[in-house]
């Protein structure tokens, strides 16, 4: 009897031990499958990184509008007139924008390198009387120093713009993306808004059956923290930049509405667009005001005041928790994204490192709930057989 028994045990051991085998077989084959479909991925990307600009403009607004349109369609409206409705104001609004800003911005951008050789001359003379007071005879190595550095300053900065400008406009590629930006984006919007439910339902259905309800999941987290990131940033950086353009305008800053809508845009990537923001602030007030301090620390006091009403009041409404992006992490994902990708890797960073951080956390989710982590349980091992055990 006890013979039979244990001849029981064993073979239930075996075949329990052999569905088990099959299981992680059928795994690894999903696990290979996904990182060729990756890697496919990320070779397309390489690949057409040079015409991918107005798709991925395009998919990023849809994905950002998608909700107006939701609402506007529950109104009664039908689903296309609602998408040409919000691409055609949206279009009106951008225009506007341009028209009532861009000769500002241009004005400023022209004043500033007009002026910008006499205000570092300016810069440079004060500090060089403040240094001169501090150091006294040990001022001459100083000086020195500054002059070689505003010579090189200025024998390199014409090449430096040269090679930049050359580099933009190489092949004509930043026109044709600009005029791609203009013309084709606004048609990919507003295809993409009309499909968007339907393009979901046929991806919906491609998924396989067995993992359909875990990757639904994971599409639902990577969904909350994508647009809460994208949308709440967004209007963070409106916000913010307004505020700044303001701010700096009333201080008295020359450029004070270019400097405030620069730092706005850049605070799509938090602290390092203040930090970038603050710096190009208090460098022109330096140049502008020096040797007075007093006009210096009320531009500071702008900008201080403008992270603590992001901290205190913007992020915490428009943005919250859901995202889980630590900013390190996001900064590394927009440097590698843009150095992998150029302007569309920049474009795609934040959503695609958003679904990565989403898939980490649930993979080491189940990587601490799997034997590679815990171990065996006692009884699952005392049930192998002896040439079963490691």
């Amino acid at each position: 009897m006890d013979l039979r028994r244990n001849e029981g045990d064993g073979e239930t051991s075996r075949r329990s031990a052999e569905a088990e085998s099959r299981s992680r077989l059928i795994e690894s084959r999903h696990a290979v499958f996904w990182l060729i479909l990756l890697v496919a991925t990320m070779l397309a990307l390489a690949l057409f990184k040079d015409i991918l600009l107005p798709f991925v403009t395009g998919i990023l607004m849809a994905y950002f509008l998608n909700p107006l349109a939701d609402k506007l369609e529950r109104t009664g409206m039908s689903r296309t007139i609602a998408a040409g409705l919000i691409v055609a104001v949206g279009g009106t609004l951008l225009v506007a924008a341009l028209v009532l800003l861009a000769p500002l911005l241009a004005a400023q951008l022209e004043a500033l390198a007009r002026s910008l050789p006499g205000g570092i001359e300016r810069g440079r003379k004060a500090f060089e009387s403040m240094a001169q007071e501090r150091l006294g005879s040990h001022f001459a190595m100083l000086q020195a120093a500054i002059d070689r550095a505003v010579t090189e300053v200025q024998n390199n900065g014409s090449t430096l713009l040269t090679y930049v400008a050359t580099v933009l406009w190489s092949r004509g590629a930043a026109l044709i993306n600009v005029l791609s930006l203009v013309l084709i984006t606004p048609l990919v919007v507003f295809y993409l808004l009309v499909d968007w439910h339907p393009m979901l339902e046929r991806v919906r259905s491609w998924l396989p059956r067995d993992h359909a309800a875990t990757v639904e999941n994971l599409a639902g987290e990577i969904n909350d923290s994508v647009a809460a990131f994208i949308r709440g940033q967004g209007a963070i950086c409106l916000c913010l930049g307004v505020f700044y353009a303001v701010g700096l305008t009333l201080v008295g800053l020359d450029y004070g509405a270019l400097v405030g809508l620069a730092t706005g845009a850049l605070a799509f990537v938090p602290m390092v667009g203040w930090f970038v923001g603050t710096a190009v602030a208090i460098g022109i007030a330096l140049i502008e005001f020096a040797p007075k301090l007093t006009p210096v620390l009320t531009v500071l006091g702008v900008m201080v005041a403008g992270m603590a009403f992001d901290t205190a009041v913007l992020s915490p409404r428009l943005v919250g928790q859901k995202v889980g992006l630590h900013p390190v992490w996001l900064i590394f994902a927009l440097f590698a994204f843009s150095y992998l990708f150029g302007i569309v890797g920049t474009l795609v960073a934040v959503p695609v490192s958003a679904a990565l951080a989403v898939v980490t956390r649930f993979g080491i989710a189940r990587y601490l709930e799997s034997e590679v982590y815990r171990g065996r349980a006692p009884a699952a091992v005392a049930a192998l057989r002896p040439e079963q055990l490691p």
